[in-house]
């Protein structure tokens, strides 16, 4: 059976002089998913083979997450990881409570609403604080921005890739 792989970043650029990369984030929970001793995958273009890296700290530097690998110990070894991916193993997955969903279970997701009217399809998720904004592609007119709150989001059946939600007023601009 194929690998499959999630996208949990990408490597913009170096930081510092002790080989710590710069990370925009791509993953759900990056304090566990970037935590000392996880294991990563370094897909760079171009090359066949991933490179298995283990993660040797992290830490949150403005927009960006810093990372030190166990197997990079140099600027120079870094400088050469520039522009490549971080990837986990999906079935390294851990398992989430009742409620709590991947990015990736989310974005394509087509959002009704309570007249099971088509509003759009996500197709990013923003993490701007206290709760998570979907934002929802619609034809033809602007991106809708919805709060992932009890109070709007009713309904998410993942199996059908729909979400069911209450606009409230305001929430959407047609």
């Amino acid at each position: 059976m194929e690998q499959e792989w999630l996208n949990v970043g990408k490597i913009v650029n170096t930081h510092g002089v002790r080989g710590e990369v710069r990370v925009v984030s791509k993953t759900d929970f990056p304090e566990e998913r970037y935590k000392k001793g996880s294991v990563l995958y370094i897909f760079k273009q171009g090359q066949g083979e991933p490179l298995k890296v283990t993660v040797a700290s992290h830490r949150q530097h403005k927009q960006f997450d810093l990372l030190t690998f166990e197997e990079i110990s140099s600027l120079n070894e870094a400088e050469l990881l520039k522009e490549s991916i971080l990837k986990v193993e999906k079935e390294h997955l851990g398992s989430l409570d009742e409620g709590e969903f991947y990015f990736h279970q989310i974005i394509g997701c087509e959002v009704y609403d309570e007249e099971n009217q088509l509003v759009g399809q996500i197709k990013e998720i923003l993490t701007p604080g206290a709760n998570d904004v979907w934002v929802v592609g619609r034809k033809g007119k602007k991106d809708a921005l919805i709060p992932y709150i009890p109070s709007v989001v009713k309904k998410i059946d993942i199996s059908s890739k729909t979400i069911h939600i209450e606009v409230m007023e305001g929430l959407i601009d047609e």
